[in-house]
């Protein structure tokens, strides 16, 4: 594992709690020797992770669309900021950029993100990990819900399973390191690796 892509919210909550594991997060993952890989902004979460991890001495991937830099949210610090032209080539960027996905509390665009790496995931496109740091009990309530799909019969109960939840970023890493896939969704063992 050499990066980790997070996704996390571009406010920053009312729960200092929220903006602290930002910062741990950050530099938790540069004092792994692991690049950070993350939406490019400089507000809210986004900006918290990644002025840690630079303060950390780590290096920092950030990727935005062009619509959002010009807006003035691009982070113009960061080792490196990727331009792109869409929220859909943002996603894939970071997809390929990441070996692990880790998801700090966020908005609708933070779950949506998360989602489609854990779909991805369970359909045997790829085999990275993906883990929410909850915080506070932020994810409390996903997880029910999620749990509530396999038990109404829209998931089996190992694509449930293979969703990492911890208390801090520390523990999601080192959950990361040992994760093992479950076999994708159709069974299929030689789906082709997208990237």
């Amino acid at each position: 594992m050499k990066s980790i892509g997070v996704y996390c919210g571009s406010a920053s909550g009312n729960d200092p709690a929220f903006r602290d594991e930002a910062i741990a997060a950050g530099t938790v993952i540069a004092r792994q020797g692991l690049t950070l890989v993350y939406g490019g902004g400089k507000v809210g979460l986004m900006g918290a992770v990644a002025d840690a991890a630079l303060a950390a001495g780590g290096r920092v991937i950030g990727v935005m669309p062009a619509d959002l830099v010009d807006q003035e949210i691009g982070h113009k610090g960061l080792t490196e900021l990727r331009i792109v032209n869409s929220m859909h080539e943002r996603k894939w960027a970071m997809a390929e950029l990441a070996d692990g996905f880790l998801c700090l509390p966020g908005g609708p665009g933070t779950f949506e993100e998360i989602f489609e790496q854990w779909t991805w995931a369970l359909l045997g496109f790829h085999a990275k990990p993906c883990g929410f740091v909850n915080v506070s009990g932020y994810y409390d309530l996903m997880r029910q819900t999620v749990q509530q799909m396999a038990d109404r019969g829209f998931l089996a109960q190992p694509y449930v399973d293979m969703l990492i939840y911890a208390d801090s970023t520390a523990e999601a890493i080192e959950a990361f390191r040992t994760y093992v896939p479950p076999p994708p969704k159709w069974g299929v063992a030689a789906v082709a690796q997208r990237y």
